[in-house]
């Protein structure tokens, strides 16, 4: 089975969700923080392996997300201003 989402994907993420790296020492990961309005909504880990297609179907379950919407976030079709809305639609912001 193919991976959903790639470390490609995860790093396109990331930059689109403005999310900033968290501070201190960190190992196997990088852990990023999604903040909205002073408060963190989400964490999301990114594997520091050389492997572009390292699999890191994870991070749906990071942003309280479907698969196939973290991949739209990845790919263009949606937006933070989008993923912000579905966290609201949640309760989560």
């Amino acid at each position: 089975m193919a991976r959903q989402i790639t470390k490609e994907h995860a790093k396109a993420i990331v930059n689109k969700l403005r999310a900033k790296k968290a501070p201190g020492k960190q190992k196997a990961h990088d852990l990023m923080l999604v903040i909205h309005e002073g408060r963190i909504i989400a964490t999301i880990s990114i594997r520091r392996g050389s492997q572009k297609d390292s699999g890191h179907d994870h991070i749906p379950r990071d942003l309280h997300v479907s698969p196939n919407f973290a991949k739209g976030l990845a790919q263009c079709p949606k937006s933070r201003a989008d993923w912000i809305a579905e966290m609201a639609k949640q309760g989560l912001v």
